[in-house]
Protein backbone atom coordinates (compact mmCIF):
# COMPACT_ATOMS: atom_id res chain seq x y z
CA UNK A 1 0.00 0.00 0.00
CA UNK A 2 1.15 3.05 -0.62
CA UNK A 3 2.02 5.65 2.16
CA UNK A 4 -0.53 8.44 1.59
CA UNK A 5 -3.25 5.71 1.30
CA UNK A 6 -1.59 4.51 4.47
CA UNK A 7 -2.24 7.65 6.49
CA UNK A 8 -5.26 8.35 5.09
CA UNK A 9 -6.51 5.22 6.42
CA UNK A 10 -4.51 5.47 9.80
CA UNK A 11 -6.90 8.76 9.73
CA UNK A 12 -9.94 7.50 9.48
CA UNK A 13 -9.66 4.43 11.91
CA UNK A 14 -8.06 6.00 15.01
CA UNK A 15 -10.93 8.14 15.38
CA UNK A 16 -13.57 5.33 15.16
CA UNK A 17 -11.32 3.54 17.69
CA UNK A 18 -10.92 5.93 19.98
CA UNK A 19 -14.68 6.71 20.31
CA UNK A 20 -14.81 3.00 20.75
CA UNK A 21 -12.70 3.19 23.62
CA UNK A 22 -14.07 6.24 25.03
CA UNK A 23 -17.83 4.41 25.10
CA UNK A 24 -15.78 0.98 26.36
CA UNK A 25 -14.67 3.01 29.26
CA UNK A 26 -17.56 5.10 30.11
CA UNK A 27 -19.41 1.69 30.05
CA UNK A 28 -16.50 0.09 32.27
CA UNK A 29 -16.65 2.56 34.87
CA UNK A 30 -20.68 2.42 35.13
CA UNK A 31 -20.68 -1.05 35.30
CA UNK A 32 -18.06 -0.89 38.08
CA UNK A 33 -19.81 1.41 39.82
CA UNK A 34 -22.91 -1.35 40.16
CA UNK A 35 -20.71 -4.19 40.78
CA UNK A 36 -19.80 -2.61 43.88
CA UNK A 37 -23.56 -2.10 44.69
CA UNK A 38 -23.25 -6.03 44.44
CA UNK A 39 -20.04 -6.38 46.59
CA UNK A 40 -21.29 -4.80 49.12
CA UNK A 41 -23.05 -6.86 51.74
CA UNK A 42 -25.36 -3.78 52.67
CA UNK A 43 -26.98 -3.02 49.42
CA UNK A 44 -26.40 -6.45 47.15
CA UNK A 45 -30.33 -7.42 47.74
CA UNK A 46 -31.50 -4.06 47.66
CA UNK A 47 -33.12 -1.63 44.69
CA UNK A 48 -33.12 -4.32 42.23
CA UNK A 49 -35.51 -2.48 39.83
CA UNK A 50 -33.27 0.38 39.76
CA UNK A 51 -30.17 -1.53 39.17
CA UNK A 52 -32.10 -3.31 36.24
CA UNK A 53 -33.02 0.10 34.74
CA UNK A 54 -29.04 1.00 35.27
CA UNK A 55 -27.73 -2.05 33.84
CA UNK A 56 -30.22 -1.44 30.72
CA UNK A 57 -29.43 1.86 30.29
CA UNK A 58 -25.48 1.03 30.08
CA UNK A 59 -25.73 -1.91 27.37
CA UNK A 60 -27.76 0.61 25.43
CA UNK A 61 -24.15 2.42 25.33
CA UNK A 62 -23.05 -0.56 23.04
CA UNK A 63 -25.98 0.38 20.30
CA UNK A 64 -26.51 3.88 20.78
CA UNK A 65 -25.94 6.01 17.06
CA UNK A 66 -23.27 8.57 17.48
CA UNK A 67 -25.52 10.90 17.24
CA UNK A 68 -27.85 9.51 19.95
CA UNK A 69 -24.43 8.64 22.30
CA UNK A 70 -23.97 11.84 24.94
CA UNK A 71 -27.94 11.55 25.20
CA UNK A 72 -27.72 7.80 25.82
CA UNK A 73 -24.99 8.51 28.24
CA UNK A 74 -25.94 10.70 30.20
CA UNK A 75 -29.27 8.88 30.83
CA UNK A 76 -27.04 5.90 31.89
CA UNK A 77 -25.04 8.11 34.43
CA UNK A 78 -28.42 9.14 36.22
CA UNK A 79 -29.63 5.63 36.10
CA UNK A 80 -26.43 4.23 37.89
CA UNK A 81 -26.82 7.14 39.52
CA UNK A 82 -30.83 6.59 40.94
CA UNK A 83 -29.57 3.04 41.46
CA UNK A 84 -26.62 3.99 43.95
CA UNK A 85 -29.05 6.28 45.82
CA UNK A 86 -31.94 3.76 46.13
CA UNK A 87 -30.10 0.99 47.07
CA UNK A 88 -28.49 3.01 50.05
CA UNK A 89 -31.72 4.51 50.93
CA UNK A 90 -33.04 0.64 51.35
CA UNK A 91 -30.20 -0.85 53.24
CA UNK A 92 -30.48 2.57 55.58
CA UNK A 93 -33.85 1.36 55.88
CA UNK A 94 -33.27 -2.11 56.37
CA UNK A 95 -30.43 -0.72 58.90
CA UNK A 96 -33.19 1.42 60.84
CA UNK A 97 -35.36 -2.27 61.05
CA UNK A 98 -32.37 -4.05 62.55
CA UNK A 99 -31.91 -1.57 64.66
CA UNK A 100 -35.82 -1.08 65.84
CA UNK A 101 -36.01 -4.60 66.63
CA UNK A 102 -32.49 -4.43 68.58
CA UNK A 103 -34.24 -1.84 70.57
CA UNK A 104 -37.02 -3.67 71.13
CA UNK A 105 -34.66 -6.95 72.75
CA UNK A 106 -33.05 -4.36 74.67
CA UNK A 107 -36.62 -3.48 76.39
CA UNK A 108 -36.82 -7.18 77.40
CA UNK A 109 -33.71 -7.89 78.42
CA UNK A 110 -31.33 -6.92 81.91
CA UNK A 111 -32.47 -4.49 84.85
CA UNK A 112 -34.34 -1.31 84.22
CA UNK A 113 -30.88 0.89 84.45
CA UNK A 114 -29.46 -1.51 81.44
CA UNK A 115 -31.83 -1.46 79.84
CA UNK A 116 -32.61 2.35 79.78
CA UNK A 117 -28.87 3.17 79.10
CA UNK A 118 -28.95 -0.03 76.24
CA UNK A 119 -32.14 2.18 74.82
CA UNK A 120 -30.78 5.59 74.90
CA UNK A 121 -27.86 4.10 72.89
CA UNK A 122 -30.09 2.10 70.17
CA UNK A 123 -32.22 4.95 70.11
CA UNK A 124 -29.39 7.22 69.09
CA UNK A 125 -28.31 4.91 66.53
CA UNK A 126 -31.86 4.69 64.76
CA UNK A 127 -32.06 8.67 64.71
CA UNK A 128 -28.38 9.06 62.72
CA UNK A 129 -29.57 5.74 60.36
CA UNK A 130 -32.73 7.72 60.07
CA UNK A 131 -31.09 10.71 59.08
CA UNK A 132 -29.36 8.44 56.79
CA UNK A 133 -31.72 7.17 54.99
CA UNK A 134 -33.43 10.63 54.32
CA UNK A 135 -30.96 12.31 52.80
CA UNK A 136 -30.46 9.23 50.48
CA UNK A 137 -33.91 9.58 49.81
CA UNK A 138 -33.59 13.12 48.86
CA UNK A 139 -30.74 12.05 46.63
CA UNK A 140 -32.80 9.19 45.29
CA UNK A 141 -35.77 11.68 44.83
CA UNK A 142 -33.50 14.85 43.26
CA UNK A 143 -31.82 12.43 40.48
CA UNK A 144 -35.27 10.70 39.52
CA UNK A 145 -37.11 14.25 39.70
CA UNK A 146 -34.31 15.28 36.84
CA UNK A 147 -34.11 12.31 35.07
CA UNK A 148 -38.57 13.21 34.55
CA UNK A 149 -37.54 16.10 33.52
CA UNK A 150 -35.14 14.81 30.43
CA UNK A 151 -37.99 11.94 29.23
CA UNK A 152 -39.12 13.91 26.59
CA UNK A 153 -35.81 13.53 24.92
CA UNK A 154 -36.18 9.82 25.01
CA UNK A 155 -39.05 9.97 22.18
CA UNK A 156 -36.17 10.07 19.72
CA UNK A 157 -35.25 6.11 21.10
CA UNK A 158 -38.68 4.77 21.18
CA UNK A 159 -38.51 2.67 18.24
CA UNK A 160 -35.35 1.11 19.40
CA UNK A 161 -35.99 1.03 23.19
CA UNK A 162 -39.70 -0.40 22.38
CA UNK A 163 -38.86 -3.81 23.92
CA UNK A 164 -36.60 -2.80 26.63
CA UNK A 165 -40.22 -0.62 27.73
CA UNK A 166 -42.07 -3.71 27.57
CA UNK A 167 -39.56 -5.27 30.00
CA UNK A 168 -39.79 -2.37 32.24
CA UNK A 169 -42.95 -2.52 32.40
CA UNK A 170 -42.78 -5.99 33.18
CA UNK A 171 -40.78 -5.56 36.07
CA UNK A 172 -42.62 -2.86 37.06
CA UNK A 173 -45.84 -5.24 37.61
CA UNK A 174 -43.74 -7.71 39.32
CA UNK A 175 -42.46 -5.38 41.64
CA UNK A 176 -46.30 -4.57 42.39
CA UNK A 177 -47.13 -8.22 42.55
CA UNK A 178 -44.67 -8.70 44.83
CA UNK A 179 -45.37 -6.19 47.21
CA UNK A 180 -49.27 -7.20 47.39
CA UNK A 181 -48.05 -10.92 48.40
CA UNK A 182 -45.91 -9.08 51.01
CA UNK A 183 -48.84 -6.69 51.85
CA UNK A 184 -50.93 -9.47 52.40
CA UNK A 185 -48.37 -11.22 54.20
CA UNK A 186 -47.60 -9.08 56.85
CA UNK A 187 -50.86 -7.43 57.47
CA UNK A 188 -52.50 -11.27 57.35
CA UNK A 189 -55.77 -9.78 55.08
CA UNK A 190 -56.31 -9.86 51.49
CA UNK A 191 -55.93 -6.53 49.46
CA UNK A 192 -58.93 -5.26 46.91
CA UNK A 193 -58.86 -5.98 43.30
CA UNK A 194 -56.67 -3.16 41.51
CA UNK A 195 -55.70 -2.56 37.77
CA UNK A 196 -53.36 0.07 36.47
CA UNK A 197 -54.74 2.73 34.46
CA UNK A 198 -52.98 6.36 33.77
CA UNK A 199 -54.17 7.88 36.19
CA UNK A 200 -52.24 5.49 38.73
CA UNK A 201 -53.40 2.36 40.17
CA UNK A 202 -56.35 1.76 41.47
CA UNK A 203 -58.53 -0.39 44.21
CA UNK A 204 -62.05 -0.96 44.08
CA UNK A 205 -64.13 -2.03 47.02
CA UNK A 206 -67.45 -3.16 45.55
CA UNK A 207 -71.04 -3.03 47.22
CA UNK A 208 -70.08 -5.29 50.34
CA UNK A 209 -68.04 -3.20 51.54
CA UNK A 210 -70.70 -0.68 53.20
CA UNK A 211 -74.23 -1.61 54.71
CA UNK A 212 -76.71 -1.17 52.45
CA UNK A 213 -77.05 2.43 51.30
CA UNK A 214 -75.29 3.93 53.98
CA UNK A 215 -71.28 4.76 54.99
CA UNK A 216 -70.46 2.30 57.53
CA UNK A 217 -67.36 0.15 56.54
CA UNK A 218 -68.26 -3.54 57.40
CA UNK A 219 -65.25 -5.36 58.94
CA UNK A 220 -64.42 -7.39 56.04
CA UNK A 221 -63.73 -4.49 54.19
CA UNK A 222 -61.44 -2.33 57.02
CA UNK A 223 -59.26 -5.11 57.04
CA UNK A 224 -58.54 -5.06 53.39
CA UNK A 225 -57.66 -0.85 53.88
CA UNK A 226 -55.16 -2.33 56.76
CA UNK A 227 -54.00 -4.03 54.02
CA UNK A 228 -53.80 -1.40 51.56
CA UNK A 229 -52.02 0.92 54.10
CA UNK A 230 -49.27 -1.41 54.50
CA UNK A 231 -48.63 -1.93 50.65
CA UNK A 232 -48.56 2.34 50.51
CA UNK A 233 -45.36 1.68 52.83
CA UNK A 234 -44.02 -1.55 51.22
CA UNK A 235 -43.84 0.67 47.94
CA UNK A 236 -42.79 3.46 49.20
CA UNK A 237 -45.27 5.40 46.71
CA UNK A 238 -45.67 9.02 47.84
CA UNK A 239 -47.65 10.46 45.36
CA UNK A 240 -51.41 11.85 46.43
CA UNK A 241 -54.27 9.21 47.04
CA UNK A 242 -57.79 10.19 46.27
CA UNK A 243 -61.00 8.29 47.39
CA UNK A 244 -64.00 8.32 45.34
CA UNK A 245 -67.49 7.06 46.98
CA UNK A 246 -70.23 6.69 44.90
CA UNK A 247 -73.78 6.44 45.56
CA UNK A 248 -76.81 7.52 44.31
CA UNK A 249 -78.04 8.91 47.35
CA UNK A 250 -77.22 12.54 48.23
CA UNK A 251 -74.11 12.90 50.14
CA UNK A 252 -73.27 8.81 50.86
CA UNK A 253 -70.59 8.57 48.13
CA UNK A 254 -69.03 11.34 50.22
CA UNK A 255 -69.42 9.54 53.58
CA UNK A 256 -68.11 6.25 51.92
CA UNK A 257 -65.00 8.43 50.79
CA UNK A 258 -64.51 9.69 53.89
CA UNK A 259 -65.17 6.57 56.07
CA UNK A 260 -62.15 4.98 53.84
CA UNK A 261 -59.81 8.46 54.49
CA UNK A 262 -60.23 7.63 58.39
CA UNK A 263 -59.36 3.70 57.88
CA UNK A 264 -56.49 4.94 56.01
CA UNK A 265 -55.72 7.36 58.12
CA UNK A 266 -56.13 5.21 61.21
CA UNK A 267 -53.53 2.70 59.35
CA UNK A 268 -50.74 5.21 59.45
CA UNK A 269 -51.19 6.80 56.05
CA UNK A 270 -50.57 10.21 56.12
CA UNK A 271 -53.66 12.60 56.32
CA UNK A 272 -52.03 14.66 53.69
CA UNK A 273 -52.05 12.56 51.28
CA UNK A 274 -55.57 11.85 51.48
CA UNK A 275 -58.32 13.56 49.00
CA UNK A 276 -61.97 12.29 49.01
CA UNK A 277 -64.45 12.96 46.89
CA UNK A 278 -68.36 11.88 46.64
CA UNK A 279 -69.81 11.40 43.33
CA UNK A 280 -73.57 11.03 43.34
CA UNK A 281 -73.73 8.18 40.80
CA UNK A 282 -75.10 4.44 41.40
CA UNK A 283 -72.89 2.14 43.20
CA UNK A 284 -72.04 -1.21 41.58
CA UNK A 285 -71.23 -4.67 43.20
CA UNK A 286 -67.99 -4.37 41.62
CA UNK A 287 -67.41 -0.30 42.27
CA UNK A 288 -69.16 0.99 45.46
CA UNK A 289 -65.85 3.37 45.85
CA UNK A 290 -62.50 3.50 44.31
CA UNK A 291 -58.79 4.08 45.99
CA UNK A 292 -56.35 5.78 43.04
CA UNK A 293 -52.51 6.16 44.05
CA UNK A 294 -51.07 8.69 41.35
CA UNK A 295 -48.03 7.27 39.94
Amino acid sequence: MKPALLLLSLALVLPLSARAAGDNALAAALGQRLAALQANPATADQAPLERLQAQQAIDALDKARKRDLEHVAYLAGRRVEVAEAAARAAAARHQVNALDRQRAELLIEGSRREAARARAEAEALRRQAQLQAEEAELLRQAAEAELLARQDAELALATASGNQAARLNEAQRTAARLAREEAELVSGQRLPESKFETRGEVFSLGSNAFGNGNAQLTAAAANQLKAVAEYLAITNKRGRIRIEGYERAAGVGQRRAEAIRDALGAAGVAANRLQVVGRTAAATRARAAEIVIAP
